[in-house]
């Protein structure tokens, strides 16, 4: 059984604490927080620690969460695959393309596993919905768009909604459609007064022609949760806060007046809501990251080089959106 611990007990942390500890595939071997267990998450006090060299040195460890802010990522990393430690690390990766690829480097010399906690991935609506649309269920597939609003989380402050909440979508867009991003164009706002934007509109294509748009915002009274894939043959819509999805048919309905029947229109069909099996995200993330560290490398994570190419995207919508052009991904690789 793994030994594993929590690097960070902040909004995020503190559920990873409480999931490992749960768990009968772990050992868990405590938290580290400098401003210590403020939410109560260890159940044993003696199990918080103040850095990471203290953890370290309290004996064996096969796996550390990593859930601090986005600019400690890499010194976090650098110590702990000096130490052997394997890591799963919150989203995203890093703040830069540049500090994304260190990290990946650093794993890779070390010899440890890594991978990046993109929880949505594991939203059981939104799994479903992938397997939908890969099976073919919608036909071909015309566009994703996806809504991701709310007021802010005064937790965040070293990034903004693109860093922050649309590198969930940036990768759902694609994972979704198992296509890449080609090209995209952005818009920002900075709507309330902080350095960093909090609200980001972004459009483009994916490398398989299908159309994309991501809403993202910090200046919304309520809180939305919406992925929507339309195709030939219907809609599929995920609520990923109540982890429902639904499926509008468009309805092969004959045009009764026959000046009409040129044209090739769309008829409201039958509406389904699918029943789910309603896992936790969080837990099934987790699941996923001990299957890799027992070897299997079909677990289903996201992968250190996967988190690269998320990371790069936001900051491909960051210079779109600075610069009002339309920006070309395959470009940014080959640049790369």
């Amino acid at each position: 059984m793994p030994h594993g611990a929590v690097i960070g007990l902040g909004m995020i942390g503190r559920h990873h604490a409480r999931l490992l500890q749960d768990s009968e595939r772990v050992h868990f071997a405590g938290a580290v927080d400098p401003g210590g267990d403020r939410f109560r998450a260890v159940h044993r006090p003696e199990l918080v620690f103040d850095s990471v060299a203290a953890l370290l040195d309290r004996g064996q460890l096969e796996f550390a969460i990593v859930a601090v802010p986005t600019e400690l990522h890499l010194p976090v990393a650098r110590e702990l695959a000096a130490a052997g430690v394997s890591m799963l690390i919150e989203k995203p990766l890093a703040a830069t393309t540049a500090t994304a690829k260190e990290i990946v480097d650093i794993c890779r010399r070390s010899g440890v596993l890594g991978a990046v906690g993109h929880v949505e991935r594991f939203n059981p609506a939104l799994q479903d919905l992938r397997r939908r649309l890969l099976e073919g269920q919608i036909g071909r597939l015309f566009t994703i768009s996806t809504i991701r609003s709310g007021p802010y989380p005064a937790r965040i402050q070293d990034v903004g909604v693109v860093k922050d909440l649309a590198t969930h979508d940036i990768d759902l867009v694609s994972w979704l459609s198992d296509s890449k991003i080609a090209t995209l164009a952005a818009q920002k706002q900075h709507l309330s007064g902080r350095e960093h934007e909090d609200l980001v509109l972004v459009v483009g294509a994916l490398e398989s022609g299908a159309a994309f748009s991501i809403v993202v915002d910090w200046v919304s009274p309520t809180k939305v949760r919406r992925t929507r894939v339309l195709g030939e043959r219907g809609m599929l819509e995920a609520d990923t806060l109540n982890g429902d999805l639904f499926f509008y048919e468009n309805a092969q309905v004959r045009i009764a007046w026959s000046a009409t029947q040129q044209f090739r229109g769309v008829s409201e069909g039958n509406v389904t809501r699918y029943a789910l099996q309603r896992r936790e995200p969080l837990l099934v993330e987790h699941e996923a990251f001990l299957d890799l560290l027992q070897g299997r490398l079909d677990a289903g994570v996201v992968t250190l080089e996967q988190g690269v190419e998320i990371v790069k995207v936001a900051e491909a919508v960051l210079s779109s959106a600075g610069s009002a052009t339309t920006v070309s991904l395959a470009g940014a690789e080959e640049a790369g």
